[in-house]
């Protein structure tokens, strides 16, 4: 077997575990970005932990159908770049959304969340979330809201009850 044929396996056979493990992915086309801005582009993906790069359309194709991945293979046509994250849902979304919006040349094909294959419309609502950290202190803090009601009221009975007996308290006193 050829040396090429060779690394051209093992690159399926990588980008199909990455697939498979992957958290979401986005697809995009970036004609017409410059190459100034590609780099800057690439940067912010790294300080996310995403990765985004240009692979051949036709190995991407082969590793998705070898990862079982359905409904992606269609948007693999001209240039096109991935991102994926193993880490993150909303990462890549909201990067490379925030991105397009900046520079009209970078559009969003699709996306994979989930097990599931995602239409534009999906990839940018997916963007639109908050952070994962916002998302869980909003959840705690929705747990902690009637813990913190509760002891509220506690506290106010406690308190109307202290004022009570100092009143009766005073009264006492004035009695005497």
């Amino acid at each position: 077997m050829p040396a090429n044929l060779e690394a051209k396996i093992q690159l399926v056979n990588d980008l199909a575990e990455k697939f498979s493990n992957a958290k979401s992915i986005v697809i995009v086309d970036y004609r017409g970005l410059n190459v100034e801005e590609l780099n800057d582009l690439r940067k912010q993906t790294r300080e996310s932990d995403v990765e985004y790069k240009v692979y051949k359309n036709t190995m991407v194709r082969r590793a998705l159908d070898q990862a079982e991945i359905e409904g992606l293979t269609e948007f693999f046509v001209g240039p096109t770049a991935i991102a994926v994250s193993l880490v993150d849902e909303v990462a890549p979304a909201k990067i490379l959304n925030d991105f397009s919006k900046e520079h009209k040349d970078l559009e969003i094909k699709a996306g994979y969340v989930d097990g599931n294959a995602v239409d534009v419309e999906e990839v940018k609502s997916l963007a639109a979330l908050p952070a994962k950290e916002v998302l869980q202190a909003q959840v705690l803090g929705g747990f902690n809201a009637p813990i913190a009601g509760f002891a509220g009221v506690l506290s106010a009975t406690m308190r109307g009850l202290a004022i009570a007996l100092g009143q009766i308290a005073e009264q006492k006193e004035q009695e005497a």
